[in-house]
């Protein structure tokens, strides 16, 4: 009779530490699913481990909305390179040699003067440059809008809106003029799709 309860008491433990140790993975694999929902909420800046700026001048709208589109792909923080002075309309008259942003462009020295500065610019790694073309090139306040900020080191990927004008000029100029920066291949936004828009973005950092 005593061998008979020992034997069921022994059978109870061995049961109780079976149950004991499936419990264990389980609990473990909820844990690692916590950690697997919590990278996919994560901003894709903050999943790539940069931090990344999206700065634009536009002067008519159409480079901002292209900024946006970027900052939603990435997670990315917008700013406005804002000129201190606005444009007018017959500021932006190209036909006009005597216009405002004529007579910038004509002066590879001219560097319109800009309102504000990017907070804690120290913080980002990668920064997305945006501006409309002008006289096949980058408008001179992006000239003022680096020299005014430290980018030396960081990833700058340039991209533009134009009527008509490729992109490659204003890299080329740009890299010329600044070869302590870490350039990346810029790109034209004018007709591209939301899903081009987001392969583009993932393949910068």
């Amino acid at each position: 009779m005593n061998r008979f309860i020992a034997f069921i008491f022994v059978s109870i433990l061995a049961l109780a530490a079976v149950a004991c140790a499936q419990t264990k993975p389980n609990a473990a694999s909820d844990a690692n699913a916590g950690k697997e929902t919590a990278a996919v909420d994560k901003a894709p800046s903050e999943a790539s481990g940069s931090k990344i700026l999206v700065a634009y001048f536009s002067a008519t709208g159409v480079t901002e909305k292209a900024a946006q589109q970027i900052a939603d792909a990435t997670g990315g923080t917008l700013y406005k390179i804002q000129p201190e002075t606005p444009y007018s309309d017959a500021d932006l008259d190209w036909h006009n040699e005597q216009s405002r942003s004529s007579v910038e462009m004509a002066d590879k020295a001219s560097r319109p003067a800009i309102a504000g500065k990017p907070e804690k610019l120290e913080e980002y790694s990668v920064v997305y440059l945006g501006f409309p073309i002008w006289w096949y090139t980058a408008p001179t306040i992006i000239n003022t809008f680096i020299e005014a900020n430290s980018l030396n080191g960081k990833t700058v990927i340039p991209f533009a809106t134009s009527g008509g004008s490729t992109i490659d000029k204003a890299c080329a100029d740009l890299k010329t003029a600044y070869p302590e920066i870490n350039w990346k291949e810029g790109r034209l936004l004018n007709r591209v799709t939301e899903q081009e828009l987001k392969d583009w973005t993932a393949s910068q950092h």
